[in-house]
């Protein structure tokens, strides 16, 4: 069960008001104040609110009215908006984009959450006052799998710490991306966070580059030069591909580790070092070790706090998030948009992701590029994501779309990945979407719904319940 945390949902329906709180209620979220548009400013409490839902509103013009009175008032807080494709599908652009997130209705429950999620870390960072808030910070770690919370709970763990952190995983999986959150938690956020990719710099060079050098130091070193220790003093220094570096500079690494001194090359100045070291890898350093290519030492000195950043493929139930979060991306830089259909969601689902999330975005991209503005389906992917069997499109299959946000559909497929899926989600997905059907094809009639699905009456009333079905006036019991 998720964090409760309070919530004000400005809702000028009322039985969507009562539909909506039902389901917050029902996975967790139970703390949610009630307001239309017309008396919200008298539940703003900056102290204890935490996230603004907007749902039905009167007009454009109410909605701006709104975005204007936080921004005014309660800039701190985050504004989520719950947007349909029927209702909201004109909306301006540059109006979406003062948003916090989208949520899309119907309700998904891990987008839900996973946006309350970062909704949450953001409110949480401006009640700590913690400076610039970088909103981009928090759209990285998107998903809602397991591994990927696990991933968020040891960031918590270690970020207010000063403990070396080791980051492991596969090449575009978001090492840096762990490292900056981690930077941003911790006491050290007003200062530098400052990166170096170690297996990008010469081994003749990367002395000098962290650690600076003085004039004359070597040919062409015509004044003397900041290292990246001293740049980032005070802060968090995110050593990149550190499995790369030269056994010769690991030595001179491990020295700092242990005394906290450096001098610069051609200095004889000991230099304090007040900084945090967090260190990420693609390699696997015990076998690095076992080949005499990396120092054992320093390894132990790096491993104090180890975090595993799992493979796109090994958290499959993210990957329509980060689609939408990609997307919504490319949209807020003006880069062009484009929707895919479930079936190419899916498609993208069952590969396995080599590049992770960096094949992913690169995939979106291209999909942008060629098809602007367009519905991409299954047999528009690149082939290598394509199911076998399926061919090319003709030039005329081609669909557009409207580009003022329309919402991907939720994805209901029989057919199981191939890393497996959350089956309790999945079912009660399923069972959830098979009961509206029922309601819908029977009128409304609890009793004819439930003989449609096989099962007493009164089982499906406890199920109405149980997924925050409210019964709606039209709604009857026989």
């Amino acid at each position: 069960m998720p964090e409760s945390m309070p919530l004000l949902l400005v809702e000028n329906n009322e039985q969507q008001r009562l539909q909506l709180s039902a389901i917050f209620e029902f996975i967790g979220y139970d703390q949610i104040t009630h307001a239309t548009t017309d008396d919200y400013q008298q539940h703003v409490d900056t102290d204890k609110l935490d996230a603004v839902l907007v749902g039905t509103y009167e007009s454009q013009e109410k909605l701006e009215e709104i975005f204007d009175y936080f921004n005014e008032h309660a800039r701190e807080i985050p504004i989520l908006l719950l947007m349909s494709r029927e209702s909201d599908r004109q909306l301006d652009n540059q109006l979406v984009k003062r948003a916090f997130s989208i949520v899309n209705i119907p309700l998904s429950y891990s987008e839900l959450t996973d946006v309350l999620h970062r909704a949450s870390m953001f409110r949480s960072s401006k009640k700590k006052k913690s400076g610039n808030f970088n909103i981009d910070l928090f759209r990285s770690m998107v998903g809602n799998s397991r591994a990927i919370r696990h991933v968020r709970s040891l960031i918590e763990q270690v970020a207010k710490s000063d403990a070396t952190v080791l980051i492991l995983g596969e090449s575009g999986t978001g090492k840096e991306v762990v490292a900056r959150n981690l930077h941003y938690h911790s006491s050290r956020r007003s200062n530098p966070f400052v990166p170096i990719n170690c297996g990008a710099i010469p081994g003749e060079l990367l002395e000098s580059e962290l650690f600076g050098h003085e004039k004359g130091a070597f040919t062409g070193a015509i004044s003397a030069r900041q290292g990246r220790f001293e740049m980032a003093e005070g802060g968090t220094l995110f050593l990149d591909e550190i499995g790369d570096m030269p056994m010769p500079m690991q030595v001179k690494l491990l020295r700092v580790l242990q005394e906290r001194t450096f001098e610069r090359v051609g200095g004889t100045k000991l230099i304090n070092a007040d900084v945090r070291i967090v260190a990420a890898t693609h390699r696997n350093l015990e076998e690095m070790i076992q080949e005499g290519k990396f120092r054992e030492d320093l390894y132990y000195r790096l491993q104090v706090f180890p975090i595993e950043m799992p493979p796109l493929h090994a958290r499959v139930d993210d990957i329509p998030l980060l689609i939408n979060e990609l997307i919504a991306r490319l949209e807020h830089e003006n880069r062009g948009s484009v929707r895919f259909t479930p079936s190419a969601v899916m498609a993208l689902c069952q590969y396995k992701w080599p590049g992770n999330v960096r094949e992913l975005s690169n995939v979106i991209e291209r999909m942008v590029i060629m098809h602007p503005y367009g519905v991409v389906d299954v047999q528009d992917l690149p082939e290598k994501f394509r199911p076998a069997g399926i061919a090319q499109p003709s030039e005329n299959d081609n669909v557009k779309f409207d580009p003022h946000l329309a919402p991907m559909e939720p994805i209901v497929s029989t057919r199981l990945p191939r890393d497996g899926i959350d089956l309790k989600e999945h079912i009660s997905n399923l069972e959830c979407s098979l009961i509206k059907q029922a309601l819908d094809e029977a009128g409304g009639v609890v009793a004819h719904a439930a003989k449609r699905l096989n099962m007493r009456r009164t089982t499906l009333v406890e199920k109405l319940r149980k997924y925050g079905l409210q019964r709606s006036e039209s709604m009857t019991e026989v």
